[in-house]
């Protein structure tokens, strides 16, 4: 039976507990954690059975589940239970992932789950950085081999730093910054801001480290309390034969590998494996290591040119950016498009302009609430050449659309100044490194070119890290190899003032800040580069709304009219909206926002509701259709709303005999308004009764008799 221990600290202002030994006693690991009043439970077991050591993947899975019963919510839907992963839930478990995955040895194979679960929620501390938490101490003290412990804080800004702030004060901080790190240096890196600069960022993640380092101090106060005893990792040591035979061929795949296209040094490296292949083919898994040997091989090379050369796999220098194109309007039908290209990573973003009922409700532990800027990032598998199911949105995607989202924003105008719901999809065509920036990129282009109104224009890239030893590279623009054999992938995102996202991720166990002090710099330096490539390609911008955009516009009508507006069960706005095809809203101060497909429709739909909201007054004329026909006059509908009649006698300046004769119901008459009761009825007369009228007094039938022309 496992031992019970309980541990507590405080930090931030609150008490942070850490036990185990009382839920869940039959994982490898398991952490009931409680910070203030958020409380987790993280669990971490492995798979005893041998693993397949030929697998060249760590299977490990970890994910975050929110309890609706932690904060005192029933779920909504039909079944009344969770159901399939919220958006936060799976950017949650991409954040605990991220800075465990590096601290597995390379040997461990074993499937390896952690699980998260969100037991209470009060607010006050996100349960995803209580996750990172409790999933290391629940590593840390099982026998899964885990270089750890890490910890993780989110430091926010307002006047000062915040240390773990709560939700509501990050609605008024211009900074949301999430840092994880162990005992050498920061493992990850996730921030959204307003334009905030590299130094502050620098200072707000050395705070960070403080913090961090007092809850480690936690973590090995519970370990050293349970001393787990680590299983050990056998090394798969390469066959032989096999690592003989690429050794020897080295120098032909060093000779042909540096070329400046990427698909080109995919040929060769695929033409390597099979000169190898077919030396040893008849090795038992040769497959396997001819291709882990190749790899290895690869990251050797690349990594060894950079620190002898001072060349990139493609040639380039450290700090050279690939060439950019930028274009707009690439889509005819579209709001805005643009098709952002930089070196062989390209994307098709496209904006769409909604009305207030586009807006997508989301539904948190602790708050609803509606979103009006949407950007979701589609990565499909000929991107990379590659083929593969297509199926939902996986985490990655949802992490990188998340990213770009946060970067633009700071920068969208106000739904006072711009009513729109916006829409912003980033379709990736071509993937070379760094696409998620590229969507950044590519969605400033696209916004303008729909004609939101962006505060200011932003750009992304994406930093790389090359380490041996002490000797260390920075990478401006990392390709695809160079994320893959490098060390760090650093993205920022922000305009010619400040930062305004932030993500990193490393392979190794830590960096010092004063590396990504460095890093920040040179990201600066490339950014403005690449905005000034923006900014060149959209100087012919006047900042309209696209031709193709729909409109919108607010008017405001005295409150007492609304009811008149929306009629009995809704019958008049129905109507218009049956009419028009347009989307109406109405607010309790009379602000009524008009969503139309286009100006015509829109100014259609305005005169419909400003004829119900207007008073009639003598003098008024309309066009309008006979609704009723009775002896003495006919009722003509004047608006959706009101209806006069015309009395008989003012219908023409002949006589009628028969009303039925002269007018039926449907048809449509001109009427001019001769009279309005103190109570509300209106007089009306037919425009040829009024013209005739008219023409007496002026005296034109006089002249008629004059010259003969009469009746009789």
């Amino acid at each position: 039976m496992k031992q019970y221990y309980y541990i507590e600290k405080e930090i931030a202002g609150r008490k942070l507990s850490l036990e185990t030994g009382r839920l869940a006693k039959e994982a490898d690991g398991a952490v009931f954690a409680r910070w203030g009043n958020t409380v987790v439970l993280a669990t971490a077991v492995y798979s005893k059975s041998k693993p397949n050591e030929y697998n060249d993947f760590f299977p490990l899975t970890v994910n975050y589940i929110e309890k609706s019963y932690a904060s005192g919510r029933i779920p909504g839907g039909f079944f009344k239970r969770e159901g399939r992963p919220s958006e936060k839930e799976v950017l949650s478990s991409r954040l605990i992932d991220r800075p465990l995955r590096p601290l597995f040895p390379s040997a461990f194979k074993n499937e390896t789950q952690v699980i998260v679960t969100v037991l209470s929620s009060d607010g006050a501390i996100d349960p995803a950085i209580l996750g990172i938490i409790a999933a290391s101490s629940a590593l840390s003290i099982s026998e899964i081999p885990f270089d750890g412990p890490i910890a993780a804080v989110r430091m926010g800004y307002k006047n000062e730093s915040i240390v773990m702030p709560s939700f509501e004060q990050l609605k008024d901080s211009i900074l949301d910054l999430v840092v994880a790190g162990g005992k050498n240096g920061i493992s990850m890196v996730e921030s959204g801001s307003n334009e905030v600069s590299e130094e502050f960022m620098v200072l707000r993640i050395n705070e960070a480290e403080k913090v961090i380092r007092e809850i480690i101090e936690l973590e090995e106060e519970l370990v050293e309390k349970v001393s787990p005893k680590k299983i050990s990792v056998s090394e798969t040591f390469a066959d032989e034969e096999i690592a003989s035979v690429i050794e020897s061929k080295k120098g032909w795949l060093a000779k042909n590998l540096f070329q400046s296209e990427k698909l080109k040094r995919n040929e060769k490296i695929r033409e390597f494996k099979e000169i190898v292949l077919n030396e040893v083919a008849e090795k038992e898994n040769a497959d396997f290591w001819v291709n882990n040997l190749t790899d290895e091989l690869v990251k050797s090379l690349i990594r060894e040119k950079m620190f002898k050369s001072g060349k990139r796999v493609d040639g380039r220098d450290f700090d050279q950016i690939r060439p950019i194109t930028c274009e707009t309007a690439v889509l005819p039908m579209a709001h805005g498009s643009a098709l952002f290209t930089r070196g062989e990573t390209q994307a098709l973003v496209v904006t769409t302009l909604g009305s207030k009922d586009d807006m997508q409700l989301v539904e948190g532990l602790n708050d609803k609430h509606y979103e009006r800027f949407l950007l979701h990032y589609n990565f499909p598998p000929y991107s990379v050449g590659e083929v593969k199911r297509l199926g939902t949105p996986g985490r990655r995607e949802i992490g990188h659309g998340n990213l770009a989202r946060r970067a633009i924003l700071p920068e969208l105008p106000s739904e006072e100044k711009f009513g729109y719901t916006v829409r912003v999809v980033s379709e990736i065509a071509e993937s070379n490194g760094s696409s998620s920036m590229a969507t950044v990129c590519g969605a400033t282009l696209s916004l303008v070119d729909a004609g939101v109104p962006l505060r200011n224009r932003v750009a992304g890239v994406a930093m790389g890290l090359v380490k041996e030893h002490d000797k260390e590279i920075i990478l401006t623009d990392i390709a695809g190899e160079e994320d893959h054999y490098g060390d760090m992938d650093f993205k920022v995102a922000g305009n010619y003032k400040g930062i305004n996202a932030l993500q990193m991720d490393i392979k190794i166990h830590g960096v010092s800040s004063e590396l990504l002090r460095r890093a920040l710099s040179k990201a600066r330096a490339a950014r403005l580069f690449i905005l000034d490539k923006i900014n060149g390609a959209l100087s012919d911008k006047t900042g309209e709304l696209s031709s193709n955009a729909p409109r919108i516009k607010n008017i405001e009508i005295d409150k007492s009219k609304i009811k008149d507006v929306i009629g009995p069960s809704g019958k008049n706005i129905k109507e218009i909206i049956a009419k028009t095809g347009s989307t109406i809203n109405i607010n309790d101060d009379g602000i009524v926002q008009i969503y139309s497909k286009d100006e015509k429709t829109l100014v259609e739909t305005i005169s419909l509701i400003e004829d119900i909201v207007r008073d009639v007054e003598v003098g008024d004329e309309y066009e309008g259709k006979v609704t009723r026909v009775e002896k003495y006059g006919a009722f003509v509908r004047i608006t959706p709303k009101k209806e006069g009649m015309v009395h008989i006698s003012k219908l023409s300046n002949e006589h009628i005999a028969n009303i039925e004769d002269f007018v039926k119901v449907g048809d449509t008459l001109a009427v001019k308004v001769i009279g309005v009761d103190y109570a509300g009825k209106i007089a009306l007369a037919a425009k040829n009764y009024e013209q005739s009228k008219n023409r007496r007094k002026n005296g034109e039938y006089s002249k008629r008799r004059e010259t003969g022309k009469r009746h009789g």
